[in-house]
């Protein structure tokens, strides 16, 4: 059983061919798919995947970073609305990303602390958006750590120190696309990490491994991540497979 941990089946990218790719992923073992939020605008297109599959495809609910604007404070009124109203299995994508805008960095932070607390109240695990934000995030992280605070560093893609440091705060470090590149890095240090910190994800669909890079990612893809863990960690196919799937069982508690 593989779990990807992370995949916007939901995205217009895939509307020619959604259930097509969804039985390729099964076909190569993926029975898990875990779905971020991103902002209101997706809520519907969510809860239609959801139910058209309602065995392997789990919901988070929140407000991506890059999402956070001028009606910031709406679309979390949105996310606590739903919160409210159903199950979820996690807060997330959530977080900061300075990458594409920095304007709005108080809202951002504002924002991600925000539903870290919800988070925490509602017993549900965060699964983080990181993107040229590092010290921002663990300056966060760091004020709200608490027994109740766990969940995924989405997308890792910072140093051994920094990995140790998500780790630190209760965070499980998903590894994608990102280790099977040249200059991904994180393949370098990954064998330092105890495998039991770590979870498989795509963010399908972009950020392709590994002979796809630059195409459109999918979930089937997510067997060339563990091929290279195979590599990095010395262990068979269907140990990184069974290991990563136990990890986000601790995670999403199912």
């Amino acid at each position: 059983m593989i779990t990807d941990t992370h995949t916007h089946l939901y995205s217009e990218q895939f509307n020619d061919d959604r259930n097509d790719m969804i039985q390729r992923a099964k076909d190569a073992g993926v029975s898990r798919f875990f779905i971020p939020a991103i902002d209101s605008t997706y809520t519907e297109s969510m809860f239609t995947l959801e139910k058209e599959n309602p065995n392997d495809v789990f919901l988070m609910m929140g407000l991506h970073p890059t999402s956070v604007k001028e009606n910031y404070l709406e679309e979390l009124a949105h996310v606590k609305e739903w919160i409210d109203k159903r199950n979820f299995y996690a807060i997330g994508e959530i977080g900061i990303d300075l990458y594409w805008d920095k304007s709005y960095l108080p809202q951002q932070q504002e924002a991600f602390r925000t539903q870290i607390k919800w988070a925490k109240e509602k017993k549900l695990p965060i699964v983080i958006h990181c993107r040229d934000a590092f010290d921002e995030i663990f300056e966060i992280l760091e004020t709200e750590k608490s027994d109740d605070l766990r969940g995924i560093f989405h997308c890792f893609t910072g140093s051994l120190t920094q990995a140790k440091q998500a780790i630190s705060y209760n965070m499980k470090l998903g590894i994608g696309g990102v280790a099977t590149f040249k200059n991904g890095k994180i393949d370098k240090f990954l064998n330092e990490i105890d495998i039991k910190h770590i979870v498989l994800e795509t963010d399908s669909p972009y950020l392709a491994p590994t002979p796809f890079r630059g195409k459109r990612n999918e979930s089937s893809y997510i067997t060339k991540v563990i091929d290279k863990l195979v590599d990095i960690y010395k262990l068979s196919f269907d140990e990184i497979a069974e290991i990563t799937t136990q990890n986000s069982k601790d995670v999403f508690g199912i």
